[in-house]
């Protein structure tokens, strides 16, 4: 049986470490791609690759996706500050749009068709309290929004280049 190769990009910060350690106990191949700008480096299991660099570079990105060639890729790394994201979109859109953008054609360049994103419970209004799959979508900040902007990204992105996605609204 073959053994999955998985990225996990932000797999320094708590959500992405966490997963990471589930799946290096399942028997996956997990490789950690992160900037450590507020992950850990003490997070990352010890049985997993590690890759010091930011999204910003998309040299970078492409070059560790080629290297691994990661059957599935985990998208963790995001600024998620909702208010500082009200004083600053434009770093917001900057870092958690325009960086997925090079994530994604990183994964369009390679091959990569698995994409499972982490987005936000802040997709939704506030004043929505019985949240399902088909709630409305109305983000009320600028890091919502983001989020949102990704998810749909990854639509257009299935539409155009195959890509299979899963989205998770914590």
């Amino acid at each position: 049986m073959k053994t999955i190769r998985v990225l996990v990009v932000g797999g320094a910060g708590y959500i992405g470490s966490v997963t990471a350690a589930k799946l290096v106990e399942q028997g996956y191949q997990v490789s950690i791609f992160d900037n450590l700008s507020t992950g850990h480096i003490q997070a990352i299991p010890q049985t997993a690759a590690f890759y010091l660099g930011d999204l910003k570079d998309s040299d970078r990105i492409n070059a560790v996706i080629a290297e691994v060639a990661p059957d599935i890729v985990f998208h963790f790394a995001a600024l998620a500050e909702v208010g500082e994201s009200m004083r600053n979109p434009t770093l917001y859109y900057r870092e958690n749009v325009g960086n997925s953008i090079n994530l994604f054609e990183a994964c369009v360049a390679n091959g990569v068709k698995k994409i499972i994103f982490s987005s936000t419970c802040t997709v939704y209004p506030a004043t929505q309290t019985a949240i399902t799959d088909e709630s409305t979508l109305l983000p009320q900040n600028s890091y919502g929004e983001t989020k949102l902007a990704v998810e749909k990204m990854l639509h257009w992105f299935q539409s155009a280049y195959g890509f299979r996605y899963a989205v998770l609204r914590k």
